[in-house]
């Protein structure tokens, strides 16, 4: 007599080891188009979707069929305004995809890891002007000269941004072999180097340490992601201020073990004892500033104890100047100020398995990201982003 049940389980465990002997095949199965999709934005606060011939891919060259792109308070400062001069542009850095088709000269990642069709793919940042940057620079030079795929002025190949079909990656890229991460965590890559790079920073100051009482001032996705990169280092007494009641409590689930809510507290006087409150009648020893606001930089070291820290990473563009007292902020209180700006290549890779320890411990990384929109989207998904109706907002290829 057949057993129903033995046959489907020997159906289900055939079908299993096809889908591992498929897995490094693209979906596309080798099927590449003529042309790809791209959102173009045109002009201020509106993207058109262009369609452009894909290239030839060179002897150093990689084609990626990109599955998704985060959407960064940068892309949302040229979506709004251009302060970058940019327009015509192919939007779109925080991505990541499958390569689909790579050059004979190609064999491995920036990080020495084989590279192959198939594999799921992040890129960084394009070095071609400037050798002194490595994977192993000793002086941890940042990137922030270089430049960035999301943020190219347009040319010939027109494939510069991950909001689109397909990236063109040209020679002279950094490009990290992801495969081993699931694609929430691959769209999070780029955001969480920012704020690996931050602690790296923090901790060259020799205030950061385990039983450290920090604050976390803003709690949007970058003043989150801190949290969790406190948390995975084992710091527990971590206090998170924000004026969004549903940021602060999604600041708990990241590991924040108190917040506070400004828009509860009348003057700095008043809110600085607020945050005094949440470390038991102490202040902070360490600060990490992540909102962008000029007035949030003047305040925060009201926070801070006598001989703390601060990490300012929230103005990835000019937002204005910050009046503070040199004497009462920062000399009678010797406070030691460390800024940080993008990250180095050493810290994008130390990336990847924070991400990994992070979703080991549980905490909700990826529920980080609340909207999901297709390619024809990207002007709602914009302004869902400035709109602060999400958390992260990202590009998902359909």
């Amino acid at each position: 007599m057949i057993d129903e049940n033995e046959i489907a389980r020997l159906v289900k465990s055939v079908l299993s080891q096809m889908d591992a002997q498929n897995a490094g095949t693209p979906k596309t199965g080798g099927a590449i188009p003529k042309n790809a999709r791209v959102a173009v934005l045109t002009k201020p606060e509106h993207f058109d979707i262009k369609e452009y011939p894909i290239p030839e891919v060179g002897d150093d060259d990689i084609l990626v069929r990109v599955e998704g792109c985060g959407v960064c308070g940068t892309d949302a400062h040229e979506f709004k305004r251009d302060p970058f001069g940019l327009i015509p542009v192919a939007l779109g850095h925080e991505g990541t995809g499958e390569i689909v088709k790579m050059g004979k000269n190609v064999k491995t990642d920036s990080a020495g890891k084989p590279l192959k069709v198939g594999d799921k793919v992040v890129t960084c940042m394009i070095f071609k002007d400037n050798p002194d940057i490595t994977m192993f620079d000793l002086n941890k030079q940042n990137v922030g000269g270089a430049d960035v795929y999301g943020l190219l002025p347009d040319d010939d190949i027109h494939l510069n941004g991950w909001f689109s079909d397909y990236i063109f990656v040209r020679g002279g890229s950094t490009i990290f072999n992801v495969s081993d991460l699931d694609l929430d965590s691959r769209i999070l890559i780029e955001p969480c180097a920012v704020l690996i790079h931050a602690v790296e920073r923090a901790k060259t100051t020799g205030i950061l340490r385990f039983n450290s009482r920090v604050a976390v001032q803003g709690c949007g996705p970058i003043g989150l992601i801190c949290i969790a990169v406190l948390r995975t280092m084992g710091i527990e007494n971590i206090t998170a201020i924000d004026g969004n009641a549903q940021r602060l409590e999604f600041a708990k689930k990241m590991g924040a073990d108190k917040t506070v809510n400004f828009t509860e507290f009348k003057g700095i006087e008043a809110l600085a004892e607020g945050v005094k409150d949440s470390f038991g009648g102490h202040l902070a020893d360490f600060a990490f500033q992540c909102t962008g606001s000029p007035l949030a930089h003047s305040n925060i070291y009201k926070f801070i104890r006598n001989g703390g820290g601060l990490c300012e990473l929230g103005f990835f563009i000019n937002g204005g100047d910050a009046t503070i007292n040199p004497h009462f902020d920062l000399c009678s209180k010797e406070i030691t100020l460390v800024g940080s700006w993008v990250y180095t290549l050493r810290d994008y890779a130390t990336t990847f398995d924070f991400l990994k320890r992070a979703n080991a411990i549980g905490l909700p990384i990826k529920e980080l990201i609340t909207h999901k929109f297709p390619l024809d989207k990207m002007n709602e998904a914009l302004e869902v982003n400035l709109s602060q109706k999400g958390l992260k907002i990202a590009y998902v290829a359909e």
